[in-house]
């Protein structure tokens, strides 16, 4: 195999030309004032405002001059009842306070008077229960029949000891062990060195933004100074309007004349029975039996013998091993081992790394002809005829 791939065989190098610097203009303030004027205040002729008669058309109304009767067929048609004004039927009961003093009294507080408690006879039967004058037995049917029964010691796991091996750790595992790599060199690293560029190269970190639009002076912003509180010198104080103006009222407050409502105890003994027990007698049913149907299947004593029917019409038959028609590998099998080299590896030829011409200066190479309308700088190479003119 040549050393020359399709790459180098079909490109055709071209020429790289070196880039072109812009020379940094110096901003200089300009002295002029601002006019603050635009188009439309110097392009716009302004009219003199004048009232525009309307447009509409002019209407002939008629007139009439005779004077207008104002008055209604209301007025005309109807006529006032001679009548006398009836007087009103509510009667005239004006309500009169009486003069005399109010004592806060109601007719429940005049004619309720309440006459003490009522004494009743109490129908709760007497205890007849004897108390006996034995010391008390401290012995109950659990203590006297309890027998206790011996506890079985609990089972404790006993760990056994830990013994370290002393056959020394060789680091082999299964895969190191089994496996093993195909036979030849390993493969070379072909990648071209990169060489690192220190950053103190001529490049220019400003931009033509930077150089044209400074930044407007601004005036410090105005802040109030906060001012010093000084406590007051006089002692607060602590009493509210309420405190002031409120007075409490010299009165009692009202007592409360509500009557005990009297509770009339029954001393019948208590009747159980009812008008629901004594109408309503539980009825004499009996319990229904179940309904049970006779069985219709009759089992077999014979045990089963757990077949289907697939299992027992099942009929086995014998695989049938198909031909096949894929072609044979018509690759000629080599028996010579892998070099793990590649094409890459073999024939890459590394280059040397161009400088940018835009870190110059001056570019080498080109001669500076002007500047155009825009403020690019135009240079022409040295021999005009290896490249055409170009433009930065």
């Amino acid at each position: 195999m040549e050393g020359i791939s399709t790459t180098k065989r079909d490109y055709t190098a071209h020429e790289v030309l070196p880039r072109k610097i812009k020379l940094r203009e110096m901003y200089v303030k300009s002295d002029k004032i601002m006019d603050l004027t635009s188009t439309y205040k110097q392009d716009y002729n302004a009219y003199p405002i004048c009232q525009v008669p309307p447009c509409l058309p002019y209407v002939t109304r008629h007139i009439p001059i005779a004077k207008m009767d104002t008055r209604t067929t209301y007025e005309d048609d109807y006529v006032l009842w001679n009548e006398p004004r009836t007087e009103m039927i509510k009667p005239n009961n004006t309500f009169c306070p009486s003069e005399e003093a109010f004592d806060h009294r109601t007719i429940a507080q005049d004619d309720y008077v309440y006459r003490g408690p009522v004494t009743t006879q109490s129908c709760k039967p007497m205890k007849m229960d004897q108390k006996s004058k034995d010391p008390f037995e401290n012995m109950s049917s659990y203590r006297a029949n309890y027998v206790p029964h011996l506890l079985e010691k609990p089972y404790v796991h006993k760990y056994e000891e830990y013994k370290a091996n002393e056959t020394p750790f060789d680091g082999l595992t299964t895969h190191k062990a089994s496996y093993k790599g195909l036979a030849g060199q390993p493969a070379k690293l072909a990648k071209p060195l990169q060489l690192k560029f220190p950053h103190d190269l001529p490049f220019s970190s400003t931009t033509e933004f930077q150089e044209k639009y400074q930044a407007w002076p601004r005036l410090p912003v105005f802040r109030k100074k906060p001012a010093v509180y000084l406590p007051p010198l006089e002692k607060m104080d602590l009493h509210t309007t309420t405190q002031i103006n409120y007075k409490p009222l010299n009165g009692k407050p009202a007592k409360i004349c509500r009557t005990f409502g009297k509770i009339n105890k029954n001393t019948e003994p208590f009747n159980s029975s009812s008008v629901m027990k004594e109408d309503y007698k539980p009825w004499l049913c009996k319990r229904q039996e179940p309904i049970v149907h006779a069985v219709e299947l009759t089992f077999s004593s014979e045990p089963m013998d757990c077949l289907t029917t697939f299992q027992t019409h099942y009929v086995p038959h014998p695989l049938t091993v198909t031909k096949s028609y894929k072609p044979a590998w018509s690759r000629p099998k080599h028996h010579t081992l892998l070099d793990a080299k590649t094409i890459y590896a073999t024939s890459y030829t590394p280059k040397d790394i161009v400088k940018c011409l835009g870190s110059y200066k001056d570019p080498p190479g080109y001669v500076f002809e002007g500047t155009d309308a825009d403020g690019h700088k135009l240079y022409l190479p040295a021999s005009k005829s290896e490249c055409p003119q170009g433009e930065n």
